[in-house]
This record gives C-alpha cells, sequence and structure tokens, in this order.
C-alpha cells in the first residue's frame, strides 16, 4: 500500500510544478518589459568625457597646480620627504588629459622634490595615457612662478589653491577653480571653488 500512496502524492506535486512556471514566466515577462520602458524613458547618464568637456566649457588649455589637488602633501616641505598622488583624482586627470593640453606646476626647495613628484606620477600611470609628457610638468622656487608661468601660458582654465594666487589672476584668464576645502566667497565671476578636482567634475 505505500507505493499507490506515494505515486500520488508525486503526481500532486507534478501538477504543482506545471502550473506555478507558467504564472512566474507571465509575471517575469510582465517585469522584463516594465523595466525595458523605464529603461528607454530614463535619461541617458553622460561620461565623465562629457562632464569634463562640458565643465570645462570645451577648454582646450589647462594649467594646474600639484599640491593638494593632484598630490597628497600640502606644501614643498612635504615634497622633500615623499610624493604621492591621491587615487580619487587620477580618474578626472587622466580624462582632462584626452581632451585638453593641460600643464602640470608646483613650487619646490630643490631637485630631489622634483624627482619625487616625477616619479610619482609616472608611478600613477599618468604619462603613460599618452597625453601628458613630463616636459609638460613645470617647477619653480616661488608662489610668483607659478604666476608667471600660468601667464605666459595663457590657458583657458586655471586651478589652483592659493587665494592669492586665485585673486591675482582672476583678471588674465577665462576661467579659474579654488580648490579649499572651505567654500570662500566668489571672488570674482570667473572664479569657482570646490573641495576637490574630482567634486568639481562629480566623481566621488
Amino acid at each position: 500500500m505505500p507505493a499507490p500512496s506515494s505515486s500520488t502524492s508525486n503526481v500532486g506535486l507534478n501538477s504543482n510544478e506545471q502550473s506555478i512556471p507558467s504564472g512566474v514566466c507571465s509575471s517575469s515577462e510582465d517585469l522584463r518589459a516594465h523595466n525595458v520602458v523605464d529603461e528607454f524613458f530614463q535619461p541617458v547618464k553622460p561620461t565623465l568625457g562629457q562632464i569634463v568637456r562640458q565643465k570645462l566649457s570645451e577648454g582646450r588649455k589647462v594649467t594646474c597646480r600639484l599640491l593638494g589637488i593632484i598630490l597628497e602633501e600640502y606644501s614643498p616641505e612635504d615634497l622633500q620627504k615623499r610624493a604621492s598622488v591621491r587615487s580619487s583624482v587620477l580618474e578626472v586627470l587622466l580624462e582632462i588629459t584626452k581632451y585638453c593640453d593641460l600643464y602640470l606646476m608646483e613650487t619646490v626647495l630643490d631637485d630631489e622634490s622634483e624627482k619625487r613628484v616625477l616619479s610619482a606620477l609616472e608611478d600613477a600611470g599618468v604619462f603613460t595615457s599618452g597625453g601628458l609628457v613630463k616636459d609638460k610638468v613645470l617647477f619653480c622656487s616661488t608662489e610668483n612662478g607659478r604666476t608667471s608661468f600660468v601667464r605666459q601660458l595663457e590657458p583657458d582654465w586655471h586651478i589652483d589653491s592659493n587665494p592669492e594666487i586665485i585673486t591675482q589672476l582672476a583678471r588674465f584668464i577665462k576661467y579659474q577653480l579654488h580648490v579649499a576645502p572651505i567654500r570662500h566667497e566668489r571672488s570674482a565671476s570667473n572664479v569657482f571653488s570646490s573641495p576637490s578636482l574630482e567634486q568639481f567634475f562629480g566623481n566621488i
């Protein structure tokens, strides 16, 4: 007698298994169709490259300070001990080099500091992208030297963390980005501010 009982229960299970998939299949197809419609009507998210070009207003030449923006270090004295590229800025930096003629610059106290900076940039792969060469990394011994570099290069954008330099260059440079942890009062209509370069482009 156990055999028929077992056989009956199996038949019951099989009939249930056959009835469940059709319902599941139908609802999952509806769900898929709904998702396709949702995706179709959602705005396409711009790529980082598109954001970079839009934010820079199609500017083709950019100058940028290294300390506190591209590098982890904040002072020329720090560079006498070490130099390291901020990992969070790397993607944005490489994207800028694709679309712009980028020059990086910094005040250093000795030749060893220069070597540390170039080595850190090289290790981070900044030169292998093809958009930046070592000749476009400029060094000077004073902050005024950086101001002179920028004025000679006449970029569409200059990016700096020194408010004095930003103020000095405001009437000479089309656009500037002041990178500072605390938002400063806008010194001129062509000066923007952001806690970091990557946050300016929304890449955080």
